[in-house]
């Protein structure tokens, strides 16, 4: 168990495990979650991966900006992509600095804000990305 653990921080360190290229909003949808329980989203049918998708009733620029700054409140955190409508933000956990993806989908016409969060690599993140999906949605509504 030792080596293994020792290999997976090695590609760590090297980068060799890489974003997903699936990633980004086609025809009005977030990529679906891979089969393990380690990520959510609000445009998942299973429940127990579901999150709600964010209520956007301020222009999509402005809750951008919220957005941006909540993951900088949460931190270790680094941006990706930004368009007009989406957002990608890649996290890195504390110890083992796994890296996280997260995407926000600024959906103006249905004014809300869709949200995807899925761990790189392992099985379980122990509930991780259902609370920071929490902690970035409290600060988003205590903040708009």
């Amino acid at each position: 168990m030792k080596y293994v653990i020792e290999i997976i921080l090695v590609f760590m360190t090297f980068g060799c495990i890489s974003a997903p290229k699936d990633l980004g909003v086609k025809s009005g949808k977030l990529s679906p979650l891979k089969s393990s329980p380690n990520g959510v989203s609000s445009q998942t049918d299973q429940v127990k991966k579901h999150v709600d998708p964010l209520v956007l009733d301020i222009p999509v620029s402005d809750a951008k900006k919220i957005i941006k700054e909540a993951c900088k409140n949460y931190g270790r955190h680094k941006i990706m992509k930004e368009s007009e409508d989406y957002l990608y933000v890649v996290f890195i956990t504390g110890i083992m600095r796994y890296r996280d993806d997260v995407e926000f989908y600024f959906d103006a016409e249905n004014k809300i804000i869709h949200y995807r969060s899925q761990s790189r690599i392992g099985y379980s993140d122990m509930g991780l990305n259902r609370k920071r999906y929490n902690a970035l949605a409290e600060f988003y509504y205590k903040n708009k």
